[in-house]
Order: structure tokens, then C-alpha cells, then sequence
């Protein structure tokens, strides 16, 4: 399936509000291996000047992932998800994400192309506090693999 150019610059209305909790941010260094105390400790994260601990740059993930399935399930997109690989994702980030957060999600379609049979869409999620403060604009790209033997 041919992508349709008319999606570029579709926005979803923001996601729930997800709180960020200290316990997610400990469990998620762990498991991405960054035990920098900021992200485990609240005395160290004050140390050096943050009101509390605060999440590795990566920990966009968790929320923007989950914000961009609006576009997956979106039947007007028409991707087939059984196709999709994760091709690319880049986080700008305009403060740390930190432990007492509330934010929302916003997802709007950036690009949407097809390249020998491949339609590659690239969807950016804009993370915020509830009450506005900008805190990191994730961008990814996927693609939905075309059938095999299209060109």
C-alpha cells in the first residue's frame, strides 16, 4: 500500500497523563545499564541541581512509544503493523524528565513516503508537562515492509 502524502501534518488529541514515578525511572536505568545516582538517588539528583531524580535521556520511550500506537491504529493510515520495523528514533530534549512529571503526549505525522515498496512514515511525539512546559520531542520513523517482490 502507497502511503497518502495528505497525512502529513495529522495531530492526534494528547494522550492521558502519565506520571512519572521514581520507581519507573529506577527500574529503567537498570535495565539500560545507567546507574548515574540522578537517576536512583533523590539527594544525588538534588546535588546537582535537580528537584528529583531525573530519567535517562531514553526513558521517552516508554510514553512516546505508546502516544504513536494512535497512528498504528489509525484506520485512515492504513499500515499494515504485522509489517512495521522501527527504523529510526531521535529524542530533543528541552529539560530532564523527572520523577513527579505528569505529562501528555501529542503525536502528529511528519512524513509519510513510499521507497521501492517500503511506505516509511515518520511520526513525532511532543512531550509535555499538563500544563504546557515542553519537555522532549521524540522522533521516530517506521516502516512497513512491502509484500516480497514488490519493487
Amino acid at each position: 500500500m502507497t502511503l497518502d502524502r495528505e497525512l502529513v501534518g495529522r495531530s492526534y488529541p494528547p494522550s492521558a497523563v502519565y506520571e512519572v514515578g521514581r520507581a519507573k525511572i529506577a527500574e529503567f536505568a537498570t535495565a539500560v545499564g545507567a546507574p548515574d545516582p540522578v537517576h536512583l538517588d533523590a539527594d544525588a539528583a538534588r546535588a546537582a541541581g535537580h528537584p528529583d531524580v531525573i530519567a535517562p535521556p531514553t526513558f521517552a520511550v516508554v510514553i512516546s512509544l505508546e502516544a504513536a500506537f494512535v497512528v498504528l491504529s489509525d484506520p485512515e493510515v492504513g499500515l499494515d503493523y504485522s509489517r512495521v520495523v522501527h527504523g529510526e528514533q531521535r529524542f530533543l530534549h528541552h529539560r530532564p524528565i523527572r520523577a513527579g512529571d505528569r505529562l501528555v503526549a501529542t503525536t502528529t505525522i511528519d512524513a509519510a513516503r513510499t521507497v521501492a515498496g517500503n511506505d516509511l512514515l515518520t511520526a513525532r511525539v511532543e512531550l509535555a508537562t499538563e500544563d504546557g512546559e515542553a519537555v522532549c520531542t521524540a522522533t521516530s520513523m517506521l516502516v512497513a515492509r512491502g509484500e516480497q517482490g514488490t519493487t
